[in-house]
């Protein structure tokens, strides 16, 4: 009778062995395949930091080109109200040097600027030598 005892419980203690070995073997699986999701997170988190970055990058660039735009545009009212305030004598002469230097002709000198025919004559001989 001690002796079937005795085996019985060898038998119950290679059993309890046996799924020990296994639950071990089935806890490394899970671990690696932990592992392999933690690693492909952290690169996931890599990644979404990076396009962040780009992003952020991105937009200091185009906020340092608004204010760069903003420091080009900002004159120009005060700049297109002294040009309205200027003698418009002087802004047709500008015209008509500009014209005779493009081969304007007198007669479109006097049409398009406003000159009389001896200012266009002389506009024309003036700015062509």
């Amino acid at each position: 009778m001690l002796e079937v005892a005795v085996i019985v419980l060898f038998l119950f203690w290679a059993g309890t062995l046996a799924m020990f070995l296994a639950y071990i073997r089935a806890q490394k699986l899970i671990a690696v395949q932990q592992a392999q999701g933690d690693a492909l997170r952290d690169q996931r988190i890599k990644d979404l930091a990076k396009r962040v970055d780009d992003y952020q990058n991105g937009n200091v660039r185009m906020g340092e080109d608004l204010h760069a735009l903003r420091a080009v545009v900002g004159p120009l009212p005060d700049k297109l109200a002294q040009l309205e305030q200027r003698d418009p004598s002087s802004l047709s002469f500008a015209q008509a040097a500009r014209l005779v230097g493009m081969g304007a002709s007198v007669n479109e000198l006097t049409q398009s600027c406003g000159l009389t025919q001896a200012e266009a004559e002389l506009m024309s001989k003036l700015h062509k030598s």
